[in-house]
């Protein structure tokens, strides 16, 4: 099985996610569990509060770093209870930008996958010490690392045997080899002057492969 476990504020976001097509279908099979953990659980006060303004002034607010070590703390205690160990991932604009062969790499990990997903203006810095490294989206901002850790979720999961039906689909897929998978098409073979490639027509099996 493989594990994730996220860490957000705002868990209800992954409901839809978690709860369409071939990630729920991977989660009743076992093949696949993913762990949701609000870390405002130890928020600070009767507020449970979890972010403060930056020393040194500045906009907006920042997240603390009491609730987040907390929550990994306990979270990776649990988990060496069980017997698993854990490898967390801060979800950063500043860490290294996530690609296939990441995806591949993580997803032969014996070790539960916790992301962490920042909010607000960003976090204590000190927040990045706790985790084992950090991995971003791209070059542009989300308003939280929730919907990054679903690409990040899904494009690891899609690697395990059994996700998906035909396991010749994530071989021969895009990046893959290196290369962008090779234009395909459907019914009808003319549409509004638009007309498929005479090669994949033509029912021979070497023509179409050096096509493509």
């Amino acid at each position: 099985m493989l594990r994730f476990e996220v860490l957000t504020l705002f868990p209800e976001i992954f409901s839809s996610f978690l709860e369409q097509s071939l990630i729920k279908r991977s989660i009743e099979k076992g093949l696949l569990n993913v762990n949701l953990v609000n870390f405002r659980k130890h928020g600070l006060g009767k507020h449970l509060q979890v972010d403060d303004s930056p020393y040194g002034g500045g906009p907006g607010m920042i997240l603390r770093i009491e609730p987040v070590f907390l929550t990994l703390e306990e979270q990776k205690y649990f988990h060496q209870s069980q017997g698993r160990e854990t490898h967390s991932i801060l979800v950063s604009p500043q860490g290294h930008p996530f690609n296939q062969k990441k995806a591949k790499e993580l997803s032969q990990h014996n070790s539960v996958l916790t992301l962490v997903c920042g909010r607000y203006e960003g976090f204590d810095d000190r927040i990045r010490s706790l985790v084992d490294e950090e991995i971003s989206g791209g070059d542009f901002v989300c308003m939280g690392g929730e919907v990054i850790s679903m690409a990040i979720i899904e494009s690891i999961s899609r690697l395990l045997p059994g996700f998906l039906g035909n396991q010749e689909s994530s071989e021969l897929e895009s990046f893959s080899q290196s290369l962008l998978e090779y234009p395909q098409y459907t019914r009808p073979a003319s549409y509004a002057g638009m007309d498929v490639p005479e090669e994949l027509l033509s029912g021979n099996h070497e023509k179409i492969a050096q096509w493509r």
